[in-house]
């Protein structure tokens, strides 16, 4: 519905008022915009199309018969708090309008109003919720860490944020929230109101990241049919951020040195010097960039300049203090996402999830609880919820303190599954659910067992 430049784009768009006249003009204008439009004549009906069609923006009006704007209002944001809401009031009503904001409105617009005047307060309100996400989205809160290590990460980024300092290198292995990082420190500095420009430095061809970087002027080349700004001009007054750097050739690492201590650059082609407020964020998962110094492959100068304020993101098998806060904080959020409700792991599945080596790190992590939270329908993740690769390392690397020996003339497995299910009944009272917890398999894993060796 809504991009960074807070361009009106085709949309769906409820709009809720008892004067009809109201409803099919803005319907009809709306509709010219290139968005779906549902109306109503009343909350009742607002809220059920509400339901069913999860609109965008919806334009309500306060003083309607039946369930009035705040109410409907309140409703609303108990079944989608993501919608953009917009009050239509009545000239010299602005003391309810005020009072729809602190219940969830976003603006408010008096009659009579100028059809234009709408585009502009959508425009408007979509702008500002987009910046309220993205500052929620990429909070410090959401780089989840107990170890000690993470918790001096966050305190030294939060401290360089609110610096004027403009080269910051965030080193760390793929997967371990180099990115977050990066997005967090721009999200609670001074600049968080101007672009956070993202640049993907191993994606562009060689040939052309010096025309991405810093542009070039018409006719500098076959294909530059006209001038173009370079990523630091549209960047400047906020964020850069140059991921994997290090990988990045020796003709463009002399470019972007100047540019860095200068902070100036010309176009390709161009003979003007453009100057830009910019901090650049760098980020790399070369393990080590003094090797790439000492080797000639990245110039010493630039890594000396880019490492004014280096941050270290250790990998997750080397904190493994962290690994239960995230797997709970992705719980959380996928149960919002898909509705569900995993209200926490199983000791058994909590000692797997810790003793797996994570070479992705935290973004593996993650795609391992939003599979569980997909496909399983449980109140706890148990062992057998988790991927065959993760049960099957921790067992191939136990090593000692096995809680069964294996005799030297072997058993039955059939038998000893059979043997520890039925004590675990036994002790329970016949009691799955408590069977099943000591066990540490989920009820429907017990009932299933039980049913397999004929206990029910």
């Amino acid at each position: 519905m809504h991009d960074e430049e807070g361009i009106l784009i085709p949309g769906r768009i409820l709009v809720i008022d008892d004067e009809e006249f109201i409803t099919r003009t803005l319907k009809q204008h709306l509709e010219k915009e290139g968005c779906e439009v549902w109306t109503s004549s009343s909350g009742e009906k607002a809220i059920e199309i509400f339901r069913n069609e999860m609109p965008d923006v919806v334009l309500l009006d306060l003083n309607m018969p039946g369930i009035g704007g705040i109410e409907t209002l309140q409703t609303m944001r108990t079944i989608n708090n993501d919608a953009v809401v917009i009050i239509i009031t009545a000239h010299g009503d602005i003391e309810t309008a005020v009072s729809s904001i602190k219940s969830g409105a976003h603006d408010f617009i008096e009659k009579p109003f100028e059809l234009d005047r709408i585009a502009v307060i959508i425009k408007k309100a979509e702008v500002n919720y987009f910046r309220e996400e993205k500052y929620d989205t990429y909070s410090f809160k959401n780089i989840v860490g107990e170890s000690r290590i993470m918790k001096d990460i966050k305190e030294l980024a939060q401290k360089v944020a609110s610096s004027d300092a403009n080269t910051i290198l965030i080193q760390g292995e793929s997967g371990t929230g180099k990115s977050l990082l990066a997005r967090a420190i721009h999200y609670d500095s001074a600049r968080s109101s101007e672009p956070f420009v993202e640049v993907t430095c191993t994606a562009i061809p060689e040939a052309l990241i010096e025309s991405e970087l810093f542009g070039h002027e018409k006719g500098a080349f076959t294909d530059a049919k006209a001038a173009k700004k370079g990523l630091f001009e549209v960047a400047s007054g906020g964020t850069i951020y140059l991921d994997e750097i290090g990988d990045i050739k020796l003709s463009t690492q002399s470019k972007l040195l100047r540019a860095l201590e200068e902070r100036t650059f010309k176009r390709v082609g161009g003979l003007k010097d453009i100057r830009v407020n910019v901090r650049i964020i760098a980020t790399t998962n070369r393990k080590d960039m003094e090797s790439a110094v000492r080797d000639g492959s990245f110039r010493a100068d630039l890594y000396y300049r880019l490492k004014v304020f280096p941050i270290a993101i250790l990998p997750l098998r080397e904190r493994k203090e962290d690994i239960i806060p995230l797997a709970q904080y992705h719980i959380k959020k996928f149960n919002r996402e898909f509705r569900k409700n995993v209200k926490g792991i199983s000791q058994g599945a909590e000692k797997l999830l810790i003793n797996y080596p994570w070479h992705g790190n935290a973004r593996e992590l993650r795609n391992v609880i939003e599979r569980v939270c997909i496909l399983e329908d449980t109140d706890l993740i148990y062992p057998e919820h988790l991927p065959a690769e993760i049960i099957k390392h921790v067992d191939a690397h136990s090593g000692n303190g096995r809680p069964v020996e294996l005799p030297g003339d072997g058993l039955s497995l059939k038998d000893v599954e059979k043997e520890l299910i039925m004590q675990a009944v036994h002790k329970t009272g016949g009691n799955q659910t408590k069977a099943a917890k000591l066990l540490d398999i989920s009820r429907d894993a017990l009932r299933y067992k039980m049913q397999k060796f004929g206990l029910i």
